[in-house]
């Protein structure tokens, strides 16, 4: 392979873990800052990556859409969208316990994989949204995937900057504090509902936004592509190899874990072809066993928890 072959392939690899890298951050308010269970997170990298596709999109017959509005929009829409989704949903499941919450959430995230799948007036079904404008790609021709890791790195780092400010505010201890005692900052006089509604709201405006990139960057999108394995649980796994509570610890959790993951895919590519329906699941084994590696060498991840100022609910309450 030529040295602009391996260069190509590079660019590919880091737009991949960088979009992987904006669902773990916003898992990690969620699950690592705030304590919430959210493992309907394909839920909402599917309606960001609808809303942009469909609100970018020039007019066509096969679903809604037409509206021909700027990339940068769609990222915008994509977000909201997300966020509205996330205070409906919010509504009635953000009290509920840890455990209650994570099967509401997963609940959630497959019937709108299900609407997407059947209502094809909105989505074309299962056979997917097609011709995602790529921004800038007739101007930029064979320079497009290196213009677009631009992006998602510039989005990354917005979303790094506002979530380890936000976490070292007030606003983040008191966040932190009701993940160690919910009951103690109650008592402190603390919505609690409010503040764990504004942290859910917040992680899934990230995640609309990541499955806008998405949308935009393999210029096709269906079902298929959200399912919970990829669009799920592979960020799950990220964010406990990195190290939860922790952002720079998401990233490289993200980095790592799909470099497994498309690893793997060379190596099962090996096999003969009589055991190409078991390739796939020798790579989730693989995936797996680093898993399992991590947790018993490293249970709180690769980093842990980052020492930020005092998460205590009495300071939480002075706040």
């Amino acid at each position: 392979m030529t040295f602009a072959g391996v260069f190509s392939y590079l660019v590919f690899f880091l737009i991949f873990v960088g979009i992987y890298a904006i669902m773990t951050l916003a898992l990690n308010i969620q699950r690592g800052f705030a304590g919430l269970f959210n493992i309907g997170i394909a839920g909402f990298w599917a309606v960001g990556a609808y809303t942009s596709a469909i609100v970018t999109k020039g007019p066509t017959p096969d679903h809604l859409g037409g509206f021909g509005m700027p990339f940068i929009l769609g990222l915008l829409a994509a977000g909201i969208v997300a966020s509205i989704l996330a205070l409906l949903v919010g509504i009635p499941t953000i009290r509920l316990r840890e455990d209650y919450l994570g099967i509401a959430t997963i609940g959630i995230a497959e019937i709108i994989r299900l609407v997407i799948k059947n209502e094809a007036w909105l989505s074309n079904g299962v056979r997917g949204v097609s011709a995602i404008p790529k921004p800038l790609a007739g101007i930029l021709g064979s320079n497009y995937n290196l213009f677009f890791l631009l992006i998602v790195i510039t989005v990354i780092v917005i979303f790094y900057y506002l979530s380890e400010k936000g976490i070292n505010s007030p606003w983040g201890r008191v966040l932190r504090a009701i993940r160690e005692d919910e009951e103690v900052v109650k008592a402190a006089g603390k919505n609690v509902v409010r503040y764990r509604m504004e942290a859910f709201i917040l992680g899934a405006f990230m995640m609309g936004v990541g499955g806008a990139l998405y949308a935009h960057f393999t210029s096709f999108i269906s079902p298929e592509a959200f399912r919970p394995m990829q669009a799920t649980f592979l960020v799950w796994i990220m964010l406990i190899i990195g190290g939860s509570a922790n952002n720079f610890g998401s990233i490289v959790g993200a980095f790592l874990t799909w470099g497994i993951w498309t690893g793997t895919e060379f190596l099962t590519g090996m096999l003969p072809a009589a055991y190409t329906t078991q390739a796939a699941a020798i790579r989730v084994i693989l995936i797996g066993i680093f898993l399992e590696v991590i947790l018993l060498s490293r249970p709180q991840g690769l980093f842990g928890e980052k020492k930020y100022s005092s998460a205590s609910a009495a300071e939480a309450a002075d706040n």
